[in-house]
This record gives structure tokens, C-alpha cells and sequence, in this order.
């Protein structure tokens, strides 16, 4: 795939259209802002940056996994990135986009805290069903334990993991029913900041 074209307007940028028999796509920068919090000027600086990673316009898993890679050296990243990018791939077809790095990105950064939390629990909710189980709360904190370097095999760490996830599962189950729900991920989270701080900044200890 040739890399998108260097645009002769300050006001567009180029994103391969996801199909079945891809093309690149001129979007404008106006769509672009409209769609998120950030200015033109930001967007122009994110795309340029994004080309040079990205020259194909978009991101595959493994260039995700790469990415992540350099930022978390000490840990194994890769079940953690595998998670995240299943987030991000809001069109489900295995590649992130720029528009979709960029909406991301958007409720990361400069999103409202309801808004970053709703993305947290779809990070969380692994099978799509709008729930969070045990089972799927313990593979995304053990995952994020494999990032920090944290994990190991001894059996008293292993013991600590389980003890943590069940106390994190229970501040977020409020009915005690075995799942989690959305309004129930919000509500236990709004009204304890260090929960919502542990759940988005890798801080698990609750």
C-alpha cells in the first residue's frame, strides 16, 4: 500500500477508507475537530506523526504491541496492548485508523470523567456483552500486573492478585450478583476518586 499523499491544503488529511479493498480517503480537518476536543494545529501535528509510524494509515496489533513495547520495557505488555487495541478498534476490523486514534485519544485526554470511565469499562468489558465478569476483570488487572513487571509465579504474590481483584470486584459490584454492570461500574467509581484513579492510572493498589 503506497503512503497516503502529502496534502497541498492545510485543511486535509488522508485515512484509509476500511473496506474490503481499502482506499485512501481525503478527510477534512473541520470533520475532524467537530468530532473531537482537539484544534486544527493539534490534529496536523498528530497526523504527521502518525504517517511517519503509520505510512499505511493504519495501525495493525502487532505495530500496536511494538509500540506499547518501548513504553513499558520492564513488564511483558503484550496481553495489556492486545486488550487496549480491541478498545481503540472501534470499526472491529482488526486496524485502527487515524480518525479512530484520534476520537480515542479524545475522551482520553480531554474527555469529561464520565465519558473516560464509560471507555474504562468497555476496556474491561472483554466479550462485548456490557457486563464485566470476575473472569474479565482478573485477565485485564493481571494483564496490566504482567506490564508493570509486577507478576510473578510465587504462589504469595498469586495469593495477593486474587485477594486484590476480589476486593476491586466488590467495591464495583454494588448488588453483589456476580456481574458488573455499566451503571454500576459509574455510580461505585463517581463516588470514589481513588477507585477511578486506580482503574485508569494502573494503580491497583486498593
Amino acid at each position: 500500500m503506497a503512503s497516503p499523499p502529502d496534502s497541498p491544503i492545510e485543511d486535509v488529511v488522508y485515512e484509509l477508507e476500511p473496506t474490503r479493498m481499502p482506499k485512501v480517503i481525503p478527510v477534512a480537518l473541520e470533520d475532524l475537530c467537530r468530532e473531537t476536543k482537539f484544534s486544527k494545529q493539534e490534529i496536523r501535528v498528530m497526523y504527521r506523526g502518525f504517517k511517519t509510524e503509520c505510512p499505511e494509515g493504519v495501525v495493525h496489533e502487532d505495530c500496536f504491541k511494538d509500540i506499547y513495547a518501548k513504553f513499558f520495557p520492564h513488564g511483558n505488555s503484550s496481553l495489556y496492548a492486545h486488550y487496549v487495541f480491541k478498545a481503540f478498534d472501534v470499526n472491529c476490523n482488526g486496524a485502527i485508523s487515524f480518525r479512530d486514534l484520534l476520537v480515542t485519544l479524545s475522551t482520553l485526554l480531554r474527555g469529561s470523567v464520565y465519558e473516560r470511565l464509560r471507555w474504562t469499562f468497555k476496556l474491561y468489558d472483554l466479550n462485548g456483552d456490557g457486563r464485566i465478569s470476575r473472569s474479565e476483570l482478573a485477565e485485564v488487572v493481571l494483564a496490566i500486573h504482567e506490564l508493570m513487571g509486577r507478576r510473578s509465579h510465587q504462589m504469595e504474590d498469586d495469593r495477593k492478585a486474587r485477594e486484590q481483584i476480589d476486593r476491586v470486584f466488590r467495591k464495583l459490584d454494588l448488588n453483589q450478583d456476580g456481574i458488573i454492570t455499566v451503571e454500576e461500574f459509574l455510580e461505585a467509581c463517581l463516588r470514589d476518586d481513588h477507585m477511578t484513579r486506580s482503574l485508569q492510572m494502573f494503580d491497583y493498589e486498593l
